[in-house]
């Protein structure tokens, strides 16, 4: 802000304060506010556009009855929080304690009706996790049903995909979504609510009161 002042002063032979360049922006309906990350320019726009009309097609026939649809992620949550900013009582400050403890990682299976089928481990989450939870999962539910995951190298071993094939004579199916496309998964929705808004960080101090917050979540 302090340089583009002083280049239009320069340029316009002028003093041009900062606060006169904040008051132009706002005039131009420019806001302050945090950039949005996106992915969007890493897409393949062909295989984005057959992938979402094939998710499309899915989720019609999970409307029909015909099969079950659940969204797959991982997530981790641990003691440094998630909140990086929020709104405050004027000359008080909400404290949130840090700690350098493990986190605790989740793996998560829910559907569109938000029933959620919810894993956690303390260990880092491999092909051979993600596989044992996705057995446990099929063997309480037991009907025609399709899991909808990302890209991820543990969701694409030659160890994983192996069981895809052995899944799918089971009538359990494995869609991959479209590179670089979280925001086609519902169950993001569920992560961020969990670790900005429902999650109280501010008043945890140990790994597990967290680790309890979690069980009560899911």
């Amino acid at each position: 802000m302090k340089k583009a002042s002083e280049a239009l002063s320069e340029a316009l032979d002028k003093v041009v304060t900062k606060n006169i360049l904040k008051s132009a922006l706002k005039c131009l309906d420019y806001t302050w506010k945090r950039f949005r990350k996106t992915l969007k320019k890493k897409q393949d726009n062909l295989e984005y556009e057959e992938k979402l009309n094939k998710l499309l097609q899915l989720f019609q026939l999970s409307q029909k009855g015909h099969v079950d649809l659940f969204f797959g992620d991982e997530s981790s949550f641990n003691m440094e929080g998630y909140v990086p900013y929020g709104w405050q009582p004027k000359g008080e400050y909400i404290q949130i304690t840090p700690s350098k403890t493990p986190s605790t990682k989740v793996f998560g299976l829910m559907d569109l009706q938000e029933r959620l089928y919810a894993y956690t481990s303390k260990e880092n989450l491999n092909t051979e996790a993600v596989i044992t939870f996705i057995e446990d999962f099929w063997k309480q539910h037991r009907h025609p049903c399709v899991i909808v995951l990302d890209n991820a190298p543990i969701h694409k071993s030659k160890v994983f995909l192996k069981k895809v094939e052995e899944w799918n004579e089971l009538d359990l199916y494995i869609f991959f979504l479209p590179k670089y496309s979280p925001h086609l998964n519902p169950i993001e929705i569920l992560w961020r609510k969990m670790k900005y808004e429902w999650i109280p960080y501010e008043s945890i101090e140990k790994q597990q009161q967290l680790d309890n917050t979690i069980d009560e979540i899911k």
